[in-house]
């Protein structure tokens, strides 16, 4: 059986998440307006969703989204 390699992250899930939607953010902006550009902005938006998503699940007070 094959051992799994594992990898110890650097950086937290919102950090990566965050650092990703920048970055997508700023390949859409040199894009003139076309479906690539729509499909990288929306990306942005879900990682974004997805690092505010995972910092309220796991803050200590874990009130409602507002």
């Amino acid at each position: 059986m094959q051992k799994r390699r594992r990898f110890r992250q650097t950086q937290s899930l919102e950090e990566r998440l965050t650092d990703e939607a920048k970055s997508l953010r700023e390949e859409a902006k040199t894009l003139p307006p076309c479906a690539r550009k729509e499909a990288l902005l929306r990306k942005a938006r879900h990682d974004e969703t997805a690092a505010h998503l995972t910092e309220w699940l796991t803050s200590p007070g874990l009130k409602p989204p507002g």
